[in-house]
């Protein structure tokens, strides 16, 4: 999004809005949830910049409270537990983990700050829009914007020109698309009652035993 090296502003469309449609990132989890602990299975593609995979398991409370989510990585021989994102100020958050490497057979803790905007003279959004399909079934897609608002300016009585204008850049994402196949808790629930409900009609059923003793 910097200017060209001649410093003139851009003047086809492409160079003042560029949209990329296609995702870096693709991730498909499976949740399931018991007795208020949300049990993941995440499997998780990387297009770019280079090609890899990830398997995460992960537990998380249901609680609106909840503090803390653990995380397993099969792969990476990997289990961490990270804290939920704290907000320290509007914009600002921090999350603090725990984990530790059985190859490495090494403790470490990791720490990171998020925002939603940017800086050097570049704003950015950040956002996450989930779709529901059909009950057990959602889309959720992570986007970003990365934009220069317009600027106008001049001066009068001065070498400057008496009208400036800066047309602005957006450049625009879509860096994931994650599909969640939720297995609902009633239903399980329902099972169990069912089996075990069938099973006592079946015990009703059977005739009783005759006494056949003289």
């Amino acid at each position: 999004m910097e200017p060209g090296s001649n410093g003139e502003e851009p003047t086809s469309l492409d160079e003042l809005c560029n949209i990329d449609l296609v995702p870096s990132e693709l991730f498909l989890k499976f949740r399931k949830e018991i007795e208020g602990v949300r049990i993941g299975l995440n499997l998780e593609f990387y297009n770019a910049p280079t090609n890899d995979f990830q398997t995460k398991l992960v537990l998380k409370p249901l609680s609106p409270d909840r503090r803390w989510k653990f995380v397993y990585e099969p792969i990476r021989s990997e289990v961490r537990v990270l804290s939920k994102k704290i907000p320290v100020t509007k914009f600002l958050n921090l999350q603090v983990g725990l984990g530790h490497n059985f190859k490495l057979n090494a403790i470490c803790w990791k720490w990171k700050l998020t925002t939603c905007l940017g800086g050097d003279g570049i704003s950015r959004i950040q956002n996450k829009t989930s779709l529901g399909l059909f009950p057990g079934m959602d889309l959720r897609f992570a986007w970003r914007a990365d934009y220069v608002l317009p600027e106008v300016s001049g001066a009068l009585g001065t070498k400057e020109s008496l009208f400036n204008m800066n047309s602005g850049r957006l450049q625009a994402s879509l860096d994931r698309v994650e599909a969640i196949l939720t297995y609902p808790s009633d239903l399980w629930s329902k099972d169990s009652s069912q089996i075990s409900r069938k099973r006592e009609l079946d015990d009703t059923d059977k005739p009783e035993i005759e006494d056949c003793s003289c």
